[in-house]
């Protein structure tokens, strides 16, 4: 792992990063034949990325157009993973109207947040910008531009020697972050064009996730005034590690104790962490393409079509928003709910992504709570990500069908199937998907029923063997033992340096408990709810 605190990004500085942002370009139509990798290299390398399962084949036999016309055709709007939600009747009925959602059912177990706080995860430990989309590529030839670590360099860049405009100065206290209010409620500081001014774009997606990057820049700056109150001597550069520590590890207590157990159950979080890693076990933290460019994708799943972003910012009423929809292109404050807009509204109001209590409601005399649910991890994808703006996707070209996107990356790293990573983590037969479960692919030909594209497979292995709540057996497999793996390499990380450490912040009771929640992170921050009438 890095000994410096805070190295720039590995081969790749911060304003080179920003600057490759519309690089990387996407070949799908090419008529070339190109053979799978003979055979498939394994290397530890932390600025690069690696194979989980190396002397596993590539799922197809070669990289004909023919197969990325299968993977465009599986993967495109109208097709076999569209939901097809009735986008006519507007974001709200999606919401409120059941009837709407029998193709694409809700999560009873699983909060709205939860999705985003994932895709957060996700831009904190992985970023490729050079692999080209169904083009076989080995994974040590594209470098991965965050550091495979749940370390909030996706925060905290360089820190403030390296990437002084993401942070504000004042003599004799510890930097902060900048965070501005140019709408009802916080916002991410942002140029004159909009562009948000943090660590790494992407997490200007969509208002949500914005959000979320926001309630990060004030709970460091909550955890710098809570260190300076405790300790008014201490050096600014002191201050600032300690706070950074602490909003790090109570981040990383999160992850491990609220969220990977919703993302593949607590036996199997507990099984990993009593009996070790099988699989993910290098000596270097490295990101595995199995996990970037397939498993940890099945977030995908979960994102509804449309989402209330707060109560009471639409001139007092709800704003209530697709997550995408092209008629938001080229509007000041879009009529959805993407990023990259400052106006009054665009705000979340969090009662609606985590539960705060049964105390929070619809409004005013309405008994209704205000928490809602994801959806369900299956195959079928709300319409919305077929039709992502290009401002959403990193390198800016398309196709704009997230799905279709997936799945040609299984064809740019030679990804194995589902079938074979199940047979080789030694699961019995009857816990691997049979040709019948995937019967829905034979009409795409190349056998894609009996081999079967990773991400594909772990839908369907949730759907079929959880019910759809969570991740089956070879996902949950990947997911815990990659996540896992990431927190306890990193030396830095609280689970590596101090294992039986517990959270030292107040929770919403305003004690320290020995636990916290994420609903405990957004009222330190000052974010939630009731803390400002939203």
């Amino acid at each position: 792992m890095h000994t410096g605190q805070d190295q720039q990004y590995r081969g790749i500085s911060r304003r080179q990063f920003l600057g490759a942002l519309g690089i990387g370009a996407v070949a799908v139509g090419t008529t070339s034949v190109l053979p799978a990798p003979a055979q498939q290299r394994f290397v530890l390398s932390e600025d690069r990325f690696g194979r989980l399962f190396p002397q596993l084949p590539a799922f197809f036999e070669q990289a004909t157009e023919s197969l990325r016309g299968a993977m465009r055709e599986m993967g495109q709007e109208g097709g076999l993973m569209d939901a097809k939600d009735a986008l006519d009747q507007g974001p709200i009925l999606l919401i409120t109207n059941p009837a709407l959602s029998v193709d694409n059912p809700n999560n009873p177990n699983d909060t709205a947040g939860t999705t985003f706080m994932g895709q957060f995860m996700d831009h904190d430990m992985t970023f490729d910008l050079t692999s080209r989309l169904g083009l076989p590529t080995q994974p040590e030839a594209s470098v991965n531009t965050r550091t495979p670590a749940l370390d909030l360099d996706s925060v905290y860049g360089g820190g403030p020697d390296d990437d002084p405009e993401l942070y504000t100065f004042e003599r004799g206290h510890a930097p902060k972050f900048k965070i501005a209010f140019g709408g009802l409620f916080e916002d991410l500081p942002r140029a004159a064009n909009g562009t948000a001014i943090i660590a790494d774009p992407r997490n200007d997606e969509n208002l949500m996730l914005a959000g979320l990057h926001a309630a990060f820049l004030l709970f460091h700056n909550k955890a710098v005034e809570y260190v300076e109150e405790r300790d008014p001597r201490a050096a600014p550069d002191a201050v600032f590690r300690e706070a950074r520590r602490l909003t790090r590890w109570h981040y990383q207590w999160l992850i491990l104790h609220e969220f990977l157990p919703l993302f593949i159950g607590q036996s199997r979080v507990d099984d990993i962490l009593a009996h070790g890693r099988q699989f993910y076990r290098p000596k270097e933290a490295f990101m595995p393409v199995e996990f970037q460019g397939a498993v940890y994708r099945f977030g995908h799943s979960l994102v509804r079509p449309s989402y209330r972003a707060n109560l009471g910012g639409d001139q007092g009423a709800p704003f209530f928003g697709m997550i995408f929809d092209p008629a938001g292109q080229g509007q000041a404050d879009p009529l959805d709910l993407r990023g990259g807009a400052r106006a009054r509204r665009r705000f979340i109001g969090w009662q609606t992504f985590f539960d705060f209590g049964p105390t929070f409601t619809d409004g005013p005399g309405n008994p209704t709570p205000a928490i809602r649910p994801n959806k369900m991890v299956d195959t079928h994808i709300s319409t919305p990500l077929f039709r992502l703006p290009l401002a959403a996707i990193a390198t800016g070209d398309p196709p704009i069908s997230l799905p279709q996107r997936n799945l040609l990356r299984h064809i740019t790293w030679s990804l194995p199937s589902g079938q074979s990573i199940a047979r080789a983590i030694g699961l019995p037969s009857s816990q691997v998907l049979s040709s019948r479960d995937l019967a829905d692919l034979r009409d795409f030909g190349h056998s894609l029923d009996v081999s079967t594209p990773l991400w594909y497979y772990v839908l369907k292995e949730g759907q079929v063997m959880e019910g759809g709540l969570r991740l089956g057996p070879v996902g949950g497999r990947i997911v815990g033992e990659v996540i896992i793996g990431l927190l306890q390499l990193d030396q830095r990380s609280y689970l590596a340096a101090e294992p039986r450490w517990r959270p030292t912040l107040p929770t919403r009771s305003g004690r320290v408990t020995g636990d916290f929640q994420m609903i405990d992170f957004l009222t330190f921050a000052g974010v939630a709810p009731d803390q400002r009438g939203q």
